[in-house]
């Protein structure tokens, strides 16, 4: 009777270790059988998307094996675009604009929203002044996940996250992303919103037009964060923008500003004489770290490189450049 007993724990035991081998198994996600384009085409609100891929002949790229991210806009979302843009219809839309629109919304690897952090990050998309890819900047502060700045300029906001391809991953978008300018990209970065405004502060300038469009461009901007402008103002000891005579802060601007030059940080060299947009000098300085050395002799380290936008590329800076 003993022996029954155990013999029939025996069984009840394997019987339940293979229920939970079961249930592990049965647990695990399923791996996805679809290709993006074809969860695109079986979506109806991204039917616009399916089309303008198809005309790009970009459907059966997003078809192949590959690791891409899609930030795929919705049928609204390109209706929108459309209107903007005065196209009275997806076929009026250049055939070179629609794709290299499109290529600014694809990363070629596969990124969940869990992995997005607030940073730059390169699409496929070819700027329409260099061979480098433009940039994109995710800004993911407040838990939502924010594309070049939201709609409001020129961006979207990632809606429904996290759509899983057999080849990558798709996060469906309120708006299409625009090809950013110098001005986008400013716009769109938390850490220049002095600078911004530094631009918009004297409109007769004409800096944000000239920033936005293509005469004089490509433009290098050497860009100061929010932090830099601070520390300017305390330097000078002027007590804010305001404070700053006009002439002396369109100098300052131009002397951040290199025109018909896309030069990337691989193109720096020691002791490089740079010409500005304000027609003063400052020297580059490599040994050490890359830094700038203005008319003052004072000293700026370039802290981050190659923001590509479509007029031109931006390089930050911890220090305004002070021209003589």
């Amino acid at each position: 009777m003993k022996n029954l007993f155990k013999s029939k724990k025996i069984a009840i035991i394997a019987f339940m270790v293979i229920i939970g081998v079961s249930c592990k198994k049965n647990d695990a996600p399923a791996k996805p059988t679809q290709s993006i384009t074809e969860i695109a085409v079986a979506t109806p609100n991204l039917s616009i998307l399916v089309a303008a891929l198809t005309r790009a002949n970009l459907a059966s790229t997003l078809s192949k094996s590959g690791t891409y991210t899609v930030f795929a806009p919705t049928n609204d979302a390109f209706a929108a675009f459309l209107k903007a843009n005065n196209f009275a219809k997806l076929e009026d839309v250049p055939l070179d604009l629609l794709e290299s629109v499109l290529l600014n919304h694809v990363i070629g690897t596969t990124v969940k929203s869990s992995q997005l952090t607030t940073s730059y990050v390169k699409t496929l998309a070819k700027s329409a002044v260099s061979t480098n890819t433009l940039s994109l900047f995710v800004n993911v502060a407040g838990g939502k996940v924010v594309l070049n700045g939201g709609i409001d300029n020129g961006g979207a906001m990632v809606k429904n996250p996290d759509i899983m391809a057999n080849n990558g991953v798709i996060h469906i978008v309120d708006g299409v992303i625009g090809l950013p300018t110098i001005v986008t990209h400013a716009a769109a970065n938390p850490n220049f919103t002095t600078l911004v405004a530094a631009l918009k502060f004297n409109p007769a300038s004409g800096f944000i037009g000239i920033l936005s469009g293509t005469a004089n461009s490509p433009f290098t901007v050497f860009a100061p964060t929010n932090t830099a402008f601070g520390d300017f103002l305390t330097e000078t000891k002027y007590a804010d923008l305001a404070a700053i005579p006009a002439p002396l802060l369109a100098t300052t601007l131009k002397y951040h500003v290199v025109t018909e030059a896309n030069v990337l940080a691989t193109s720096l060299k020691e002791n490089q004489i740079v010409n500005t947009f304000a027609g003063q000098e400052f020297t580059v300085m490599l040994a050490g770290g890359a830094k700038i050395k203005d008319a003052n002799n004072r000293l700026s380290n370039i802290v981050f490189t190659d923001v590509q936008c479509n007029n031109g590329v931006i390089h930050v800076l911890d220090k305004v450049l002070l021209a003589k």
